[in-house]
């Protein structure tokens, strides 16, 4: 049966019936979500993200994700889904975190300027019973960009709360992403058709939250 579209016949809640609760504190993933249409609430988590130097950049955000999942202590209701996710650029393989000051916000642009990176959100849910994780990526190409239109996205958009320095709906994105290869919200921090499809995935026909991965 077509989970988004249950039969009439059936009584029992589905997934749209699921009230999610996202552990994240960026405004950009709390107006994604709101756009699903599910009751949505906030909760406060605060880990201290370290990762081992042996860990693939590929697998930083997902671990992330992860580890916040695993730091909420807070009560869910039945029907609650728990949504935490962290997003990192990548590029030549290093991981670009989110830069502490105006030289090294500038300096990461310099480095983005005219070449392909990865962005890689990954995603963790927990409902009773259940816990499981996913990964997003997404390939953007930027033009080369100049000294002055770097300095001016800096000083007058202050992106020093986002992995890479950047954020592709800002002015930068506007004027200096020539290409992206996948999911376009991914870049802005969380890939909701991928989320949209694992929840209807996780809920069956009564509505009960169940891991039904292969």
């Amino acid at each position: 049966m077509d989970l988004g579209k249950p039969d009439s016949r059936d009584a029992g809640l589905t997934w749209m019936d699921c009230s999610l609760m996202l552990g994240s504190k960026s405004p950009r993933r709390r107006e994604l979500i709101a756009r699903l249409g599910l009751p949505c609430r906030t909760v406060e988590i605060d880990v201290e993200e370290t990762l081992t130097h042996t860990m693939a950049a590929s697998e930083v955000a997902e671990s992330l994700a992860r580890k916040k999942c695993e730091a909420f202590s807070g009560r869910m209701g039945d029907n609650e889904v728990l949504v935490t996710a962290d997003t990192v650029v990548v590029h030549g393989g290093t991981v670009m975190g989110k830069p502490h000051s105006r030289q090294e916000a500038v300096e990461m642009l310099r480095l983005l300027s005219g070449s392909v990176h990865q962005v890689y959100t990954g995603v963790a849910l927990r409902g009773k019973g259940f816990s499981f994780s996913f990964s997003e990526k997404t390939d953007v190409l930027f033009s080369r960009l100049s000294d002055a239109e770097i300095d001016y996205y800096v000083d007058v958009y202050r992106p020093f709360d986002k992995a890479g320095a950047y954020g592709i709906q800002e002015w930068i994105g506007m004027i200096g992403i020539e290409r992206i290869e996948g999911c376009y919200y991914n870049v802005m921090g969380l890939p909701v058709a991928r989320l949209y499809k694992e929840l209807k995935r996780l809920v069956n026909g009564d509505g009960s939250v169940v891991d039904q991965r292969p």
